[in-house]
């Protein structure tokens, strides 16, 4: 059967690079090489036992029929608690919308806030998915270049740049992927009000909150701006990768939206995995948690200067999330001329598995290589030493 038509908006995704370089690791490893993993931006441990325990609690109950689309209501109030406790702020359950991943959160927040062709602004560097959504709902992604003297993220300065008559929003990340930066309370406060100004949306992206070091107190968005969007998710610091949830906090208003929306594009978030969430804010379940938070924490202080001594130039140490940016210019060659060449010699010749800078954006994307450091700090350090062994 001859193949048909495609929509151009399937043309314009880009391909996530990062999964092509990991199916490439895996198959190396069919082969028999040993592979360090730093692509993936998955925590390495394992769902706390507390939280798989109450999913296997929930299936042997029956709990396996359809919540209702905004989300199981204990487990948005669940969440509203934490907001209260953790933040001190009061939010309403009904303003929580339960979502399969963060990206059902994004999906929700593009075809809610995106109309055709308006566009959204964002870092470049940054998450590659979310140009990819605003181009899904037939919105345009606007990448702003940023570099270390903003610490990689959007300023109020970019906003007043940039926006014009078609800007519709401004989507910003704290901490941030692929470079680990923190907004402070001031930076959020100044963001808000330069997009508030301009009559827009501010969409805060929050996946990576509780993964912070140094002793750095992330603020939530909400603290700040109550009319701020603001997605959040059970993947990086409660560890569910696999159980696909998420959550999105929106105005009083747009509750009415959402909820359409949601039954429409997914339904409902899996109700398993909702069950097993429930536990995700119990002490126990948090003190596992924190001892992993830890743990990252010593192998961003193990990693950062080992890779400075490899030759990468390396801007402040990462604040947040388990990423770090760094510039590769200086090992760059004739064979190895890009981020791309070097991680694929890497990855061929190291067995090291790292993510080059183009899945970030464009702006000098063939400069950067971003370490995951989702792996133990004996491995981490044993990818170092294979790079050092090539000679670079």
């Amino acid at each position: 059967m001859p193949f048909k038509k495609i929509t151009e908006r399937s043309k314009d995704i880009n391909p996530f690079h990062v999964m092509d370089i990991l199916a490439q690791a895996k198959q190396l490893e069919q082969q028999g090489q040993d592979i360090i993993h730093m692509e993936v931006g998955e925590p390495d441990f394992d769902t706390p036992q507390p939280i798989i325990d109450a999913g296997i609690a929930a299936l042997k109950s029956g709990k396996t029929h359809y919540t209702p689309a905004l989300g199981l209501p204990d487990l948005r109030e669940k969440i509203a608690a934490w907001y209260q406790t953790h933040y001190q702020v009061n939010i309403s359950p009904n303003r929580i919308v339960i979502t399969p991943g963060a990206s059902g959160a994004l999906l929700l927040v593009m075809g809610a806030l995106l109309e055709r062709d308006k566009k959204v602004l964002l870092a470049d560097p940054g998450y590659p998915c979310n140009r990819n959504f605003a181009r899904f709902v037939e919105g345009k992604a606007q990448s702003i270049a940023v570099d270390a003297n903003s610490n990689f993220q959007l300023t109020a300065e970019h906003i007043n740049q940039n926006w014009d008559e078609d800007t519709a929003m401004a989507l910003v990340a704290s901490p941030s992927n692929p470079t680990g930066t923190v907004l402070s309370a001031d930076e959020i406060m100044s963001l808000s009000q330069a997009v508030n100004a301009k009559q827009g949306h501010l969409v805060v992206d929050e996946i990576y909150h509780g993964l912070t070091y140094d002793g750095i107190d992330t603020p939530t968005a909400l603290s700040i701006d109550q009319n701020a969007f603001v997605i959040n998710s059970f993947s990086k610091f409660f560890g569910m990768t696999g159980w696909r949830l998420g959550w999105l906090v929106v105005p009083e208003q747009y509750e009415s939206v959402m909820d359409r929306l949601a039954q429409n594009l997914f339904l409902a978030a899996p109700t398993m995995a909702q069950y097993a969430a429930l536990s995700a804010f119990d002490a126990n379940t948090l003190a596992i948690l924190e001892q992993r938070r830890q743990q990252f924490e010593q192998r961003r202080n193990s990693l950062f200067p080992a890779l400075q001594a490899l030759g990468l130039t390396l801007s402040a140490s990462p604040q947040g999330a388990f990423y770090i940016y760094a510039n590769c210019s200086g090992l760059l060659n004739e064979t190895q001329p890009d981020s791309m060449a070097l991680s694929k010699h890497w990855l061929q010749q190291a067995g090291v598995a790292v993510t080059p800078g183009n899945d970030f954006g464009h702006y000098q994307a063939e400069q950067y290589i971003r370490f995951a450091y989702t792996t133990n700090e004996q491995r981490l350090l044993e990818a170092v030493q294979r790079i050092q062994t090539l000679g670079l």
